[in-house]
């Protein structure tokens, strides 16, 4: 589905980004992996990718905060693949606390790296997939990216500003060929989210399985994580030929959490 193209993946070194990176691969696309964390076990991943599927991986540890590391990571993997014909932008992450309490540096962190990040890779690739009238760019927002929940400001705020940036690059390359949608997941049980379980069971002085269902999935019907090779499923669409009509969408896999 994806021979001869390549992609970039951010935040891909675990996670949702690793799944849609793996579901790339296994359908022909020469990937970059980009994210933070133990050096020989990101090696012994993007070994293993190249290695069962027969496509080059390569790796950038460029820090998503940075808009320099940003648009060199985009040359690193032009250079390596030849072009770039896919983006994925999923790089995250978050810090609950009442809007008051936010701190500064935590606003300006999740809105660098939810947010402006995109924008900046966006920016770097878009000449690019014009030049040769083809292109798919994926924002990996959230739930949170159509409705809000206390005690998240920056990161529901960050997600919001995703779609509105999705939808206006959507509009400034639909005649290049190139497609801009999101998808906006609800709970999938990542590290991030593990984290969250954790930390929400301390705060609250309940069980891990009382996070999971009172607090979590509470508004989520189906009452079930969203599952990674589900978002790697729809992403694979989106990135195919097959997607070539649809753009400027939001596209929400959350267990029926946003009807509420």
């Amino acid at each position: 589905m994806l021979e001869g193209k390549s992609a970039i993946v951010t935040g891909s070194s675990s996670g949702i980004g690793l799944g849609i990176a793996r579901a790339f691969a296994a359908h022909g696309a020469d990937v970059l992996l980009n994210g933070f964390g133990d050096a020989e076990q990101i090696e012994a991943t993007r070994a293993g990718l190249e290695g069962e599927y027969g496509v080059r991986v390569r790796y950038s540890p460029a820090d998503m905060s940075q808009p320099c590391q940003v648009r060199e990571m985009a040359e690193f993997a032009a250079s390596e693949f030849g072009k770039v014909d896919v983006i994925v932008n999923n790089a995250g992450i978050q810090h609950v606390a009442p809007t008051e309490e936010m701190p500064d540096d935590k606003w300006d962190a999740i809105v660098a790296i939810n947010l402006s990040s995109a924008f900046h890779l966006i920016k770097a690739v878009l000449p690019g997939m014009k030049a040769r009238r083809w292109g798919r760019i994926i924002n990996i927002a959230s739930a949170h990216g159509l409705v809000a929940s206390p005690f998240k400001a920056p990161y529901v705020a960050a997600k919001h500003g995703l779609i509105g940036l999705s939808k206006a690059v959507a509009l400034e390359t639909a005649e290049f060929g190139i497609t801009s949608n999101t998808i906006c997941p609800g709970y999938v049980k990542t590290p991030l989210v593990e984290q969250q379980i954790a930390d929400q069971a301390r705060a609250h002085r309940i069980s891990p399985a009382d996070v999971v269902r009172d607090v979590l999935l509470v508004h989520q019907a189906r009452k079930e994580f969203v599952r990674i090779d589900e978002l790697a499923v729809l992403a694979l669409f989106l990135a195919s030929d097959n997607s070539a009509s649809m753009t400027a969408t939001a596209l929400a896999m959350d267990g029926g959490w946003t009807q509420h």
